[in-house]
């Protein structure tokens, strides 16, 4: 049987208002376009790890709020294994509040909720998890001392770890030699460089100094301009899909769900990253985050649309 991937991370409770323009300091946009969807970034790769086809397993903490059962049975649908959430008493699931403007860009508040309580010990009980996995993915919206324990753990029973930097975090920069893939994006690439990302060149530099500072292999995420992908033999651009952008939400998090099912699969690292890449375009088309999150189907056909 093949082995599963674990994603271990957070999610959330989301409400949007999409807005004709993101609002200045002191200032109130009317009349928005509201709606409640789930989110959160383990939440968001799980789902999209699921649609894409991977067996995928989600290590998560909920609440007790109405919104919980609602979000566990929205991972199932997607594929995902909810056997590994815990269901917290006394405290609500996290929540974010989205605002999201002109070319999709957006504004994000989030409230951890229960995503504070997926604490090292919890991490040390799926142990076995771990060593069972094909891969485990990370993002950075659960304590720090989790995923430094993941990255242990997963380092000393040999199941490699792709780490999203996001969001940008302090962080002990020594562990990135625990990392198989780092994925960062410009903003979250400066941070662990200290490399001002800008553009193709910068983020060159930016993913081999990643590499120098312990990762195997780092992605440097561009946006509309691609990837930048860093290996031991050079650190190549790879092309977006051009598409005209209606809501960023979660198109990373698609990014990295689908990259780590294609790795799983057998793909090639370019491989890999082209069918992320898709993910990632056809997201960024729709409203939400997991609304918007594509299924294998779909990414299949707009692959084959473009080649």
């Amino acid at each position: 049987m093949p082995k599963p991937i674990v994603i271990i991370g957070s999610s959330n409770v989301d409400f949007i208002m999409k807005v004709d323009h993101l609002p200045a300091r002191d200032e109130t946009v009317t009349d928005a376009v509201f709606m409640q969807t789930f989110g959160g970034k383990g939440a968001n790769q799980a789902v999209a790890a699921g649609r894409a086809g991977g067996d995928v397993i989600f290590v998560n903490c909920v609440g007790d709020d109405p919104y919980a059962e609602r979000m566990l049975a929205g991972f199932r649908e997607s594929g995902v294994d909810t056997d590994y959430i815990i269901r917290e008493t006394g405290i609500s699931s996290g929540a974010a509040l989205v605002m999201i403007g002109e070319g999709g860009h957006n504004y994000l508040s989030v409230s951890p909720g229960a995503n504070g309580l997926l604490t090292p010990e919890r991490v040390d009980a799926v142990r076995d998890l771990i060593a069972d996995a094909a891969y485990v993915l990370m993002q950075f919206e659960i304590p720090p001392a989790s995923i430094a324990r993941a990255l242990d753990i997963a380092a000393e029973v040999g199941t490699p770890v792709v780490w999203n930097y996001a969001p940008a975090n302090p962080f002990d920069i020594t562990q990135l030699d625990k990392v198989d893939i780092v994925v960062a994006n410009e903003p979250e690439a400066t941070t662990l460089t200290g490399i001002q990302v800008t553009d193709i060149t910068s983020a060159r530099t930016a993913a081999q100094r990643l590499r120098e500072l312990g990762a195997r292999t780092a992605i440097i995420t561009l946006g509309e301009a691609g990837s930048v992908v860093a290996t031991d033999e050079d650190a190549a651009h790879i092309p977006a899909f051009p598409v005209e952008p209606l809501d960023t939400t979660a198109a990373g998090d698609t990014y990295c769900g689908c990259l780590v099912v294609a790795l799983a699969e057998g793909q090639s690292l370019a491989e890999a990253v082209r069918f992320a890449s898709a993910g990632g375009a056809l997201c960024v088309q729709r409203m939400g985050a997991q609304p918007s999150i594509p299924w294998r189907d779909e990414i299949e056909a707009f692959l084959l649309a473009h080649l």
